[in-house]
């Protein structure tokens, strides 16, 4: 084969190289998430809040682990037992894994939400679930940090009220950083298989 024709084919061959990375063939393929994708985001980067026995706590106390962050309250009806069930079935799954992956429940109603209610609500999921439990002001903070909505739904006495709030998680990889945004509906399995793509990360 002359060198001319050679030189004529390698754009040719490097387009098809290129084409290969597109489908998911080379080293440029990205892993198929389930939930959104949030490598790189500039929020939900920071998470200082002290836990139930008063402990300050940051994402920096569970490096190497894949950590689960969820907002929500003990009284809630649906979503946040739902959530905290899913995400227990999932260590559970995960075997020997599953003691790399840590959940955090952030309540969003400290005012109803004691250290003892806490404490009794994550057992009955998980032992291993940490409760963070801020001032008004500290979740005030927690939520802004995360672009996480959250608000006093009034009921019919003062202390009837329900919560309305972001109904997702965010996933962070063992190095503390967040990666996945996991919304609710989406099942036990789909948080699994992500979970586990992040396991099989090189640091």
């Amino acid at each position: 084969m002359s060198t001319r024709r050679n030189f004529l084919l390698a754009p040719a061959l490097a387009t098809l190289l290129s084409g290969c990375d597109k489908l998911g063939l080379g080293e440029s393929a990205k892993p198929a998430y389930k939930g959104v994708d949030l490598s790189g985001a500039s929020y939900a980067s920071t998470l200082n809040l002290p836990d139930i026995d008063g402990k300050p706590r940051s994402l920096g106390d569970f490096k190497g682990k894949i950590v689960v962050v969820f907002f929500g309250y003990t009284q809630c009806p649906d979503v946040c037992p739902t959530t905290m069930a899913e995400l227990a079935q999932v260590k559970k799954a995960l075997g020997a894994d599953g003691e790399r992956v840590q959940g955090l429940f952030v309540t969003i109603d400290p005012e109803r939400d004691t250290a003892e209610l806490l404490r009794a609500y994550l057992a009955s999921f998980d032992p291993s679930f940490v409760a963070l439990r801020g001032s008004a002001e500290q979740l005030k903070e927690a939520a802004r940090e995360f672009k996480v909505y959250y608000a006093k739904v009034p009921g019919k006495t003062e202390d009837s009220y329900t919560m309305d709030h972001t109904a997702a998680s965010f996933v962070f990889d063992a190095q503390g950083r967040v990666r996945l945004f996991e919304r609710y509906g989406a099942g036990a399995q789909a948080l699994m298989d992500d979970i586990k793509l992040l396991l099989a990360e090189k640091a």
